[in-house]
């Protein structure tokens, strides 16, 4: 399914297929559509808090101990939420809100409009199913968190951090490829199309393939 929409930020029409995947929302403005959010994860984490205790109390309650007695597991949940779940488990990653749109790429208050960012590049490297500063295809990532680069047009990537990173960078390389025109108009500006190799910001401590963090961003979204 498509839809041809016109981007005021690139003055061009295009068509763009309405992808959907895991932890991707699709909603459509008078302004730009939506098309790929994720969230901070803080009811994720807290639903998920709220079931390893209550398993456990039930577990205890059932085959070890008294009901009454297993209550104590409750409780030890409500006691570490706060410090363990919301500042070591959730406070860490609250910063991966993060909006993409036919428009800008959001990270919470930071914009980055597409204007700045290598469409082509990305666009090009798709069509092979690969992403920016990645040596795996796609279609071989995991679902754990790691960090996809998006270059811009002069020459710098930085990472930004994904609990799902395949369906971001999915719903990304098919829209940059619609937005640069299909493949066809890829596969031509690519053959003739010189810019400079992505390159990371500097290198990241932080990500769980030793990718880093997207704090750098700041450094050079406007």
């Amino acid at each position: 399914m498509t839809r041809t929409t016109t981007c005021s930020c690139f003055g061009i029409r295009h068509s763009t297929p309405l992808v959907l995947d895991s932890g991707a929302a699709m909603t459509t403005t008078s302004k730009q559509r939506v098309l790929y959010r994720q969230g901070t994860g803080f009811w994720r984490m807290t639903t998920k808090w709220i079931l390893t205790f209550g398993a456990v109390y039930l577990l205890d309650g059932t085959l070890l101990r008294s009901w009454g007695e297993a209550l104590v597991w409750p409780g030890i949940g409500i006691l570490l939420w706060a410090p363990i779940g919301v500042g070591a488990v959730w406070y860490p990653r609250k910063d991966q809100l993060v909006t993409l749109t036919t428009c800008e790429l959001r990270i919470r208050r930071q914009r980055l409009p597409m204007a700045k960012v290598n469409l082509l590049h990305v666009a090009r490297l798709w069509m092979d199913e690969r992403s920016t500063l990645a040596d795996q295809p796609v279609s071989e990532w995991i679902r754990v968190d790691r960090v996809v680069w998006v270059p811009l047009q002069d020459g710098q990537a930085f990472g930004v951090e994904f609990r799902d990173p395949a369906a971001f960078a999915k719903v990304f390389g098919a829209f940059a490829v619609a937005a640069c025109g299909g493949p066809e108009i890829v596969r031509a500006r690519a053959a003739s199309a010189t810019y400079p190799e992505p390159r990371p910001k500097r290198a990241r401590p932080t990500g769980s393939d030793g990718d880093g963090s997207w704090l750098d961003a700041f450094d050079i979204i406007d």
